[in-house]
């Protein structure tokens, strides 16, 4: 396979036109390569604009959603980040060459163990990978620059914000399906200001809280 002419057609048609036009990010993406990520059997498929299994009732988010995210968190290389949700450490890995220190929490341990693995093979030393359930956040080396949460929530991840330092900066997907939203919040002078950047569907935290919900 040809993996440089598949990541030239990943960055053109599905990241560029997504607006990911950081030239850091996009160069990044030929740094740290997608499909060294991926397990074997479904490798070849790592650039193509999809979601990839991972474990039961778990997926890879789509090349275009890793991208954008990263952009827009804006790492300056001064911050510490803490991401919800490791997968299969691609995304660390992207925020550890833009960031001072990652932490990663993975609710699976077969999944965290992997993840482990790919970012020492990528020669990444400043992503720390732990196993925990970080739905509600992940006190244990806060206060966060900046914050990454993978899954989804029914609604805005309020309990997240304490954890954020002045200034920081959490990324949460909001909703339900088939309603959500990409939203930035940033944390400043003590209020959360909420940014809502695009619309998509990914699959909700499994220990997600969840709202008082009517019933008819």
């Amino acid at each position: 396979m040809d993996w440089d002419q598949a990541r030239f057609n990943m960055v053109e048609q599905q990241i560029r036109p997504w607006d990911v036009l950081d030239l850091t990010v996009l160069q990044l993406l030929s740094v740290v390569k997608r499909e060294d990520f991926i397990s074997a059997v479904h490798r070849e498929m790592a650039l193509v604009d999809m979601e990839l299994p991972l474990a039961p009732g778990r997926k890879t988010w789509s090349p275009k959603l890793e991208a954008r995210v990263v952009q827009e968190v804006a790492l300056t290389g001064k911050e510490r980040v803490l991401e919800i949700g490791t997968g299969t450490g691609y995304v660390a890995a992207l925020l550890g060459k833009l960031a001072k220190q990652v932490y990663t929490v993975e609710s699976d341990a077969a999944l965290a163990a992997q993840a482990a693995e790919h970012l020492a093979a990528a020669g990444i030393q400043n992503v720390t990978v732990e196993t925990g359930d970080a739905v509600r956040g992940w006190s244990k080396h806060g206060p966060y620059d900046v914050i990454v949460a993978t899954g989804s929530y029914p609604v805005a991840p309020e309990f997240l914000f304490e954890q954020l330092a002045e200034g920081g900066r959490l990324f949460a997907i909001v909703g339900d399906e088939p309603a959500m939203s990409g939203t930035l919040f940033q944390k400043q002078g003590g209020s959360v200001v909420a940014t809502k950047l695009f619309e998509t569907v990914v699959a909700p935290f499994a220990n997600a809280p969840q709202p008082a919900r009517f019933v008819f």
